[in-house]
């Protein structure tokens, strides 16, 4: 008599399909209804906000049972879930790495600077990849929000000036590469060094700079993205090594004629290692949906989603 072998239930790759297809329903509705939800986030309110229901969801197992069943067995990275031996940084970054490369339209046209759009499958595939390696939520659109590229070249950007009467001498770190003369596209950080707080200090060291002005809608709409823009959170991947760290946007550029259309901080563009050479490379740039403000700025070394201690460094 053959003995009945009991299966487990993998609540991880439940949850990361269930993101998946939110994130697949959100796009769906961002692209098909555009003038609602233009109205509903001009308002103050954010569609496809059902990770409430999401919670329920996983609470029934007869749904839970139904969902794996119907679904297609997804390829993850590595299984962070508390069951197996911690993983390393470098490990998940390869991992990430390679499953990039089988998604993004000719990476090494893209180290070269010949950067090809990608699909809405490409898109939501490269947000399921993020969540599974890091459990955060990051998305090619925010509502009715998408810059005109997320997969593009990254240049390397000076540091900004966070308060009247900063200079080079007062940053922490890459002093060599200078302060920009100007200030960034929202002035100043603070209105006073005394004012400077640590969270200000981490949105200087770690940010970028996006092509705003070339927005289609950027000047009809000039008060609300002006607004939506500033510190707004992003993820950037070096798609070569895999390498992702979290930003905000404080810069508007660069210009169109230096064929780049991100630019990096000295922290930034050190961390994903494209700070030699000729400073620039390819990357995946995307909106993090943290209204909880959960995700820290700075390297993704960890999972949010399951345990920020699943991460062992190098």
């Amino acid at each position: 008599m053959q003995r009945k072998t009991k299966t487990s239930l993998d609540t991880s790759l439940l949850y990361s399909k269930l993101k998946y297809k939110h994130l697949l329903s959100e796009q769906a509705l961002s692209s098909k209804h555009k003038e609602a939800v233009k109205f509903l986030e001009e308002r103050g309110v954010k569609p496809g906000k059902i990770r409430e229901h999401a919670r329920k969801l996983l609470a029934s197992g007869a749904l839970a049972g139904t969902l794996l069943l119907s679904s297609p067995q997804l390829s993850t990275l590595p299984n962070l879930s508390g069951k197996q031996a911690v993983v390393t940084t470098a490990e998940v970054n390869q991992s990430l790495a390679s499953k990039l490369s089988l998604i993004l339209p000719n990476l090494t046209a893209g180290r070269q600077g010949k950067i090809e759009k990608l699909t809405p499958e490409q898109e939501t595939e490269i947000s399921h990849l993020l969540f599974t390696a890091f459990g955060i939520n990051a998305v090619p659109q925010l509502g009715s929000t998408k810059l005109n590229h997320i997969y593009g070249l990254i240049g390397a950007e000076q540091h900004l000036p966070r308060f009247p009467g900063d200079s080079i001498g007062q940053h922490d770190e890459h002093q060599d590469l200078g302060i920009t003369p100007g200030l960034g596209a929202w002035g100043y950080f603070a209105p006073s060094k005394d004012k400077l707080t640590e969270d200000l200090k981490q949105k200087e060291k770690y940010y970028v700079a996006v092509q705003t002005l070339y927005l289609p809608d950027w000047v009809s709409r000039f008060k609300y993205l002006r607004d939506w823009y500033k510190y707004r959170k992003v993820a950037v991947v070096n798609p070569v090594n895999g390498k992702t760290i979290v930003a905000v946007v404080a810069d508007s550029g660069p210009a169109f004629w230096t064929g780049k259309h991100f630019g990096g901080s000295p922290e930034v563009m050190a961390y994903l290692g494209l700070n030699v050479g000729m400073q620039k490379g390819p990357v995946v740039l995307y909106f993090v949906d943290d209204p909880e403000n959960s995700v820290p700025l700075g390297p993704l070394e960890y999972n949010l989603a399951k345990n920020a201690s699943l991460l062992a460094k190098k």
